[in-house]
């Protein structure tokens, strides 16, 4: 069974953050092991979430923790999400320094979770430099909204080619949610020369969470072992049914997927320029 490590939130009552994710991941038959960064009660968005972040020695502890009891040597990932201070993204990439050291093979997989283009930047800054200075270079695949790949580029995304060119930018293999294409939305994936374009139709109504279940699913598809086209169809496909199952409600367990397939609401194209 592979195992992946996420250092993110963790919300009691509502299905985002590194707890989505854990859930997403063990449906999939995928071990999670959550390091939460803070303990909320619910989405920020919905009101005072309760809880607070969890103390830079506490988040520390946890890590060594979980490697004490030899959990570094046996991971195939590592999903890096919310952090609520610099001094956690500090103390993650000591962690993913002493990771490297036991197991060269997980891969890193950053969600640089900053902002959006609803609300702008949600972390306080030094969050935010901290992750694009230190997290993004040490990346394997970096997963940002279209609004966190223009912070940190420097490059307006306002449509598939932009969205191209400011992954490029960003030196790094990237997976860009929430793309703008017309009267449909898009993931992008940028790798090198390669770029890969999975569109839906937009819906009325999403849930809370989506670009953490679809890191999760990123990550999944990554793991699978299976080429870039048919990882992206089925992570954003999974996704999609997702949605239009749901709309702006929760996920319960149940309709999170138990596989990743692909789905006849998601097209596919292959991106030059």
């Amino acid at each position: 069974m592979a195992r992946v490590l996420i250092l993110s939130s963790f919300v009691a009552a509502s299905r985002v953050g590194g707890s989505a994710q854990a859930l997403a991941l063990a449906r999939l038959g995928i071990e999670p092991i959550l390091a939460p960064t803070a303990l909320y009660g619910r989405h920020p968005g919905q009101g005072a979430p309760g809880g607070a972040a969890v103390s830079p020695q506490m988040f520390a502890g946890v890590l060594a923790g979980i490697e004490a009891q030899g959990r570094f040597d046996a991971l195939d990932a590592v999903i890096t999400g919310y952090f609520a201070t610099a001094e956690q993204v500090d103390i993650a990439m000591r962690a993913l320094e002493r990771l490297g050291a036991a197991s060269s093979a997980a891969r890193v997989v950053v969600d640089p979770i900053m902002g959006d283009a609803g609300g702008g930047l949600y972390v306080a800054k030094s969050v935010a430099e901290a992750i694009a200075s230190q997290l993004v270079p040490r990346a394997d695949l970096v997963c940002p909204n279209a609004w966190e790949l223009s912070y940190l580029t420097d490059i307006e995304v306002t449509d598939p080619a932009a969205a191209l060119a400011a992954a490029r930018r960003l030196g790094r293999p990237a997976v860009v949610s929430s793309v703008p294409c017309d009267d449909r939305i898009g993931v992008l994936v940028a790798d090198g020369a390669q770029g890969w374009l999975a569109t839906h139709a937009r819906q009325a109504a999403a849930p809370k969470g989506t670009g953490d279940l679809l890191t999760a699913y990123v990550t999944a598809g990554l793991l699978g072992g299976r080429d870039v086209r048919e990882w992206l169809a089925a992570a954003v496909g999974a996704l999609a049914d997702l949605v239009a199952t749901c709309g702006a409600d929760d996920p319960s367990i149940e309709a999170l997927p138990s596989e990743l397939a692909a789905s006849p609401r998601v097209r596919v194209e292959a991106l030059h320029g």
